[in-house]
């Protein structure tokens, strides 16, 4: 296990420019691995713990993609199994365990979920895939304790749960349990820093321009140069097409709205809702521990790219705010809205499905110049499409699955906020504190305080306010608040 504070698992300024300075020198590295969002991580932290030579190279910052748009769900693959995709879904569930238990115990909690029922014969058919989600947790190794059972509660626990639920028909519901990540870019970050504990270089901001046939252009701030890889490995997400063109993928784009808990009666689980028309498919809002809930999930396709990063058109918006509204007291309007977010997701093309039929199933293929491209599958299952992927360099064994990420064990379901975001490193942060009260304070109308820009800046990589804000401290999902919320984080920086 790595040490609150090991200089090894560091991630500043100084050190890009020091392995930034000795890559341009040397020309050459073990493995190059192309992106910074949580399958690259992932790859680059399998191999450096496989001892390989790793450099890992980001055209901006860390988890700057689809890895930090989530909907902040680890999930059990019951999708998955519903859609009779069973190895899917039971590595999801396995990869889940892992998560939850090993590796990221400080940033992965256990969330229910509740399924308000209405009547009909929908709730029933819901409950019993609840149920084959708990047999997928129990093939996965997972206790009751970590995930409790599926079971079905009478009107006033789903209010409970609920408070916002509308009461007129209600009778009862279902309640399930999954995983949650404390922070979809916060996972990114630690296994990054994990991989640099390993000795894999993280370089940021330094572009990869043309790879293929053991080479590569790479391009920073001082312009182009070009290195030799023995291997080079891609993990570009949606932009896979870019350097990999005998790949086609078909982008989807995921949306969110953002709202306040406590407009939806501060819920304690995530309410889930059916869409009448499409079997399977839900809406939900998930609270979040900060006083933030997360109203989505669409599943469009998309043939652009930009902006980046992408936004949720007013039809999204409207669409979520209405399938949502059907099982509140008061519907949601827009003024309810606070902010919104979108992710794209890398599906590799499937001319016969719409894109919320197609599999997640993780895509890896050597291209004709030598390049393996790796594509797909979802955040939940980054560690196994990692594995797999080094599987094919080399065959030293594969640890990641006992490999305990930067912070761990610490404490998931604390409400403390230090706690929740940096587990066991959160002494660190407190230390700093006690030393300098002032990095005690709120910034601005957040809940983070400054000593979190202080740590982002000297351990996770953050090269300027605005990837602190942004990705670190995530304190910008707020509109009206990201101006203030900047100036407070480059008041401290």
């Amino acid at each position: 296990m790595i040490r609150p504070g090991d200089p090894s698992s560091l991630l500043n300024a100084d050190r890009r420019q020091r392995e930034l300075r000795d890559l341009r020198r040397s020309r050459a590295t073990e493995l190059l691995v192309v992106g910074g969002g949580i399958t690259g991580v992932g790859v680059a932290l399998d191999a450096a713990a496989r001892g390989l030579d790793v450099t890992l190279v980001e055209r901006a910052d860390l988890a700057h993609g689809t890895s930090r748009w989530s909907s902040k769900l680890i999930h059990g693959g019951l999708r998955y199994l519903a859609s009779g995709h069973l190895d899917v879904a039971l590595e999801s569930a396995k990869e889940r365990h892992l998560l939850m238990t090993q590796i990221a115990p400080h940033l992965v909690r256990a969330l229910p979920t509740l399924i308000p029922n209405y009547g009909g014969r929908e709730p029933y058919i819901q409950f019993a895939g609840l149920l084959a989600g708990d047999t997928l947790r129990a093939l996965a190794g997972t206790k009751r304790d970590t995930l409790p059972r599926a079971r079905v509660v009478n009107t006033a626990t789903a209010l409970k749960m609920a408070p916002a639920l509308r009461s007129d028909g209600l009778r009862g519901g279902i309640v399930g349990w999954d995983g949650q990540v404390e922070d979809d870019a916060r996972l990114v970050v630690a296994v990054a820093r994990t991989a640099a504990a390993y000795g894999a270089r993280v370089l940021t901001h330094v572009d990869a321009v043309d790879v293929g046939n053991g080479r590569a252009v790479l391009r920073d701030e001082d312009g182009e140069f070009e290195v030799a890889a023995r291997e080079i490995i891609t993990c570009t997400g949606v932009w896979t097409e870019q350097l990999n063109p005998d790949i086609t993928l078909s982008p989807s784009r995921g949306s969110h709205l953002v709202v306040r808990s406590e407009r939806l009666g501060n819920p304690t689980a995530s309410l889930t809702v059916g869409i009448p028309e499409e079997f399977g498919r839900f809406v939900f809002a998930i609270p979040q521990p900060d006083g933030l809930s997360y109203v989505g999930l669409t599943d469009l396709p998309t043939d652009s790219l930009r902006p980046d990063p992408p936004q949720p058109t007013t039809a999204e918006m409207d669409w979520l705010r209405e399938r949502i509204s059907v099982a509140l007291a008061v519907k949601l309007t827009p003024e309810d809205i606070i902010g919104t977010y979108s992710g794209l997701r890398p599906l590799v093309r499937d001319s016969h499905a719409v894109t919320a039929d197609i599999s997640r199933k993780h895509l890896i293929a050597r291209q004709s110049n030598g390049v393996i491209a790796v594509t797909g599958g979802k955040l939940t299952t980054y560690r196994k499409m990692a594995e797999d992927a080094i599987d094919l360099i080399t065959t030293a064994p594969c640890p990641t699955a006992n490999i305990a990420l930067v912070g761990a064990p610490g404490d998931s379901r604390s409400r403390d906020r230090l706690m929740r975001r940096f587990g066991a490193e959160a002494a660190v942060l407190q230390e700093a504190i006690d030393r300098e009260p002032t990095l005690g304070q709120r910034l601005a109308n957040t809940p983070a305080v400054a000593a979190e820009v202080r740590w982002a800046r000297q351990a996770e990589g953050a090269l300027s306010p605005q990837e602190a804000a942004e990705t670190r401290l995530r304190v910008m999902m707020i509109d009206q608040q990201r101006e203030a919320a900047l100036a407070a984080v480059a008041s401290v920086w």
